[in-house]
């Protein structure tokens, strides 16, 4: 199914769309990188905004102090959580294990 034309006015308002997406979930990162929130805050919020909910699981552990790329995804792979999925597509029981990992420290 090939995409839609758009007028220049839709195709501008997309483009501002997802520009203050990007905007969101950098600040985002940042609070979590310089520890302003944390896991449980990010999580609760993914339930109540759609862009929150479509950032990678990935993406968010790799905000987090002290965790970079190689521990992320080790985690997430001891952690049976797919390196592709988003927030939204966490079960009760990953983001329990995920939350259990970074309550610890």
């Amino acid at each position: 199914m090939p995409l839609p034309e758009l007028d220049d006015d839709a195709r501008r308002d997309a483009l501002n769309k997802a520009a203050e997406a990007r905007k969101l979930r950098a600040e985002m990162k940042h609070r979590l990188k310089a520890g302003e929130i944390d896991l449980q805050h990010v999580l609760s919020r993914a339930d109540a905004d759609d862009v929150i909910a479509k950032t990678r699981v990935s993406e968010i552990l790799e905000a987090m102090p002290k965790v970079g790329r190689v521990r992320a995804r080790r985690l997430m792979e001891r952690l049976d959580i797919s390196s592709s999925r988003r927030l939204r597509g966490l079960g009760v029981n990953q983001r329990e294990r995920l939350l259990a990992e970074f309550s610890e420290r």
